[in-house]
């Protein structure tokens, strides 16, 4: 079969190529792109007469789809697979599988650093540093004892929380399904509009889905209190940017930690969170760090693998 890697996973070729190498020493031929391209007829030819594609957050459209019959397999190296058209997918019986759990430190960790930059103003306070003034007119704020709401307690969510109680915060959560292990750990579940109400600091960690698209709105941002922080390392769509731009812009919460956005970056330059205060931006890193770029090509050819002996793994579809 022929396997096409659409756009770089950020390891060096020589490393997804070892990674790889139980599929080739079975006579498969892997095909590597070098560089991300999003032009219809280009990924057109890259994909033209593959079995099996890998790609990482580039968009597949239905059409790029289409274009090749013979593609049994998209082997995605990202845990979120809103980029791909699953409906089209669905309906030629071509099975998805993503990377699921290969970013669950990074994330996490990305999200501590946003809340503590924000409660201990490390950005500004690293300018002023560098113009030679002090920390007069930042506040210091401590992360132990404050109360900490989780919004998804998936993999990445639930190791957010246990962090949240080893820093000492009472930890609150919302999920669908309530997680057993953090209840005993003394996790707290409740409705998302207590939630809201009740936490210091509010972290999302849920997927894209059509019920999650504009979940922390404007309505749902007016339920935090003026104090509270709001970090989003899950999804962009999830909150309205504008809302929060103009929450931020007004005073009604204190500050604001992101690196999703509705699109991915650059960000153009009017784009709302760019000129609100209290903000830590980020382009997108939290899955980024060395470690999880190899746990995910590890994860995205073992999927290819296990589909090839007939046993498939982390499907979608």
């Amino acid at each position: 079969m022929k396997i096409a890697v659409l756009e770089p996973l950020g390891i060096p070729e020589a490393e997804v190529r070892a990674i790889a190498k139980p599929i080739i020493d079975k006579g498969h031929e892997l095909i590597i792109y070098k560089d991300k391209r999003a032009e219809a007829e280009v990924l057109k030819e890259r994909v033209k007469d593959m079995d099996v594609l890998v790609l990482a957050n580039m968009p597949l459209k239905g059409e790029i789809i289409l274009s090749n019959e013979k593609i049994k397999m998209i082997s995605v190296a990202f845990t979120g697979v809103d980029h791909v058209n699953l409906k089209v997918c669905k309906e030629n019986n071509i099975i998805v599988s993503n990377s699921a759990g290969y970013s669950t430190p990074s994330v996490a960790e990305l999200t501590y650093g946003l809340i503590i930059s924000l409660l201990r103003n490390i950005v500004p306070l690293d300018k002023a540093t560098r113009e030679g003034k002090t920390m007069a007119g930042f506040t210091q704020i401590d992360l132990s004892g404050k109360t900490l709401g989780v919004i998804g307690t998936g993999a990445i969510g639930q190791r957010v929380a246990e962090i949240g109680l080893a820093f000492g915060c009472r930890v609150l959560a919302y999920n669908r399904s309530e997680n057993e292990s953090l209840i005993k750990q003394g996790v707290t579940y409740m409705s998302l509009e207590e939630l809201l109400k009740e936490s210091h600091i509010l972290t999302i960690h849920l997927p894209l889905t059509d019920n999650t698209r504009g979940l922390i709105d404007k309505d749902k941002i007016k339920l935090m209190k003026k104090d509270a922080l709001l970090i989003n390392t899950a999804r962009g769509p999830i909150v309205d940017n504008q809302a929060l731009a103009e929450a931020l812009k007004n005073g009604e919460i204190a500050g604001a930690g992101i690196d999703v956005f509705d699109m991915e970056p650059p960000l153009p330059s009017d784009y709302p969170l760019l000129n609100s205060p209290n903000t830590v931006l980020a382009p997108h890193i939290g899955f980024a760090t060395k470690e999880a770029m190899k746990r995910r090509a590890e994860i995205t050819f073992d999927n290819i693998l296990r589909w090839l002996e007939g046993s498939p793994q982390n499907r979608v579809i």
